[in-house]
């Protein structure tokens, strides 16, 4: 985004209530036109940022840039009203008494702009509907329309999708990244659904009381987690204690090469979806497991295998092998691994 002014600047941002801080030197930005997500358990301050950024809460430290404009800043306090921010709640918060239409008119520049909004949320046939006749979806659409409404410098997304059934959340996060890219808008999306960040953002930043653990592209976040923590809480995990000397880290289920790492002790982190389950006789290198319990969820399945060690471990492949509980098995890791120091799990290293 070189020469380009970010949509969102925060910049040791200190939010208390009541003494006890929610976010701690927290900072962030969001590139124009990009769409950021911000993932983090409940409680991890994720939700008490945004309403900072939008000026809900004042916080105790820091600065907030919008469109290259200060809206918080020593001496410097811009109310909400005044911030170009478009707001999506969970329930979309829209005026009951107003139709779809009206909705959408109510923030905008001029008719002309609901119209089109109608039009690019595939909801002009339902401009005359009210909030009580439209549909969960239809619903959240129009709180979108709604934000777009005012040209805003940046739309702001609270849970959008928490209080959807999961057929039609699934649907509709396509529908909006599909709208948001197709406004050029610049969005910030809360949430604590880690496949929703993962498969919607350009950029992850992932909180864990009140500061941020890890940031980066998802696919660098997931592969190259920087702490058990991340690990276990982005996506699935297993971690299984191993030893790194010379470029190679073993651990109960073989060796595997480690790059430059530092030698020493070392947590070995294995994904699920990197384990293979073999039925064939014989080692072949391999460690065998003895299977605890096989679930089918349609497109892949799940199943845990107890190791030599007593150790569980997970392995969940496409398509629709039966596993029966008490076999034995080949465990194969045919992906990779990540590798995290014992002793400080700050940084790790990708196999």
């Amino acid at each position: 985004m070189s020469g380009r002014t970010n949509a969102i600047e925060v910049s040791s941002v200190t939010t208390s209530f009541g003494g006890v801080a929610a976010v701690v030197d927290t900072s962030l930005s969001v590139g124009a036109g990009e769409l950021v997500a911000m993932l983090g358990p409940s409680g991890s301050g994720k939700t008490t940022l945004l309403r900072t950024i939008a000026g809900f809460e004042r916080p105790d430290a820091g600065t907030i840039s919008i469109g290259g404009h200060e809206v918080v800043a020593p001496g410097v306090w811009v109310e909400p009203e005044h911030r170009q921010v478009g707001m999506v709640f969970q329930h979309g918060a829209l005026f009951p008494h107003l139709t779809a239409a009206a909705n959408v008119a109510f923030g905008a520049k001029s008719a002309g702009r609901s119209r089109e909004l109608l039009e690019l949320v595939g909801l002009a046939s339902r401009a005359s509907a009210f909030p009580h006749e439209l549909s969960g979806g239809e619903r959240q659409r129009i709180a979108l329309a709604r934000a777009l409404a005012a040209d805003p410098a940046v739309v702001l997304l609270d849970e959008p999708f928490a209080s959807l059934d999961l057929t039609l959340r699934d649907s509709l996060r396509t529908e909006v990244v599909r709208i948001l890219r197709a406004a050029g808008a610049s969005a910030l999306l809360v949430t604590h659904d880690q496949a929703e960040a993962l498969s919607l953002a350009d950029h992850l930043v992932v909180l864990r009381d009140g500061r941020v653990e890890q940031e980066g592209r998802p696919d660098d976040v997931y592969l190259n987690p920087r702490s058990r923590w991340i690990a276990e809480f982005v996506g699935e995990a297993d971690v299984l204690p191993g030893r790194l000397a010379a470029g190679v880290v073993e651990c109960e289920l073989g060796r595997f090469a480690a790059g430059d790492a530092p030698d020493g002790a070392v947590d070995v982190v294995v994904r699920p979806e990197d384990v293979e389950l073999l039925l064939s006789a014989g080692t072949n290198g391999h460690v065998e497991a003895t299977v605890l319990d096989h679930r089918s969820y349609g497109h892949d399945h799940l199943t845990h295998v107890r190791l030599p060690s007593g150790r569980v471990l997970r392995s969940r492949r496409l398509g629709f092998a039966v596993l029966h509980p008490g076999a034995t098995v080949q465990v194969h890791v045919d992906a990779r691994v990540s590798v995290l120091p014992a002793a400080d799990q700050r940084t790790g290293t990708a196999l």
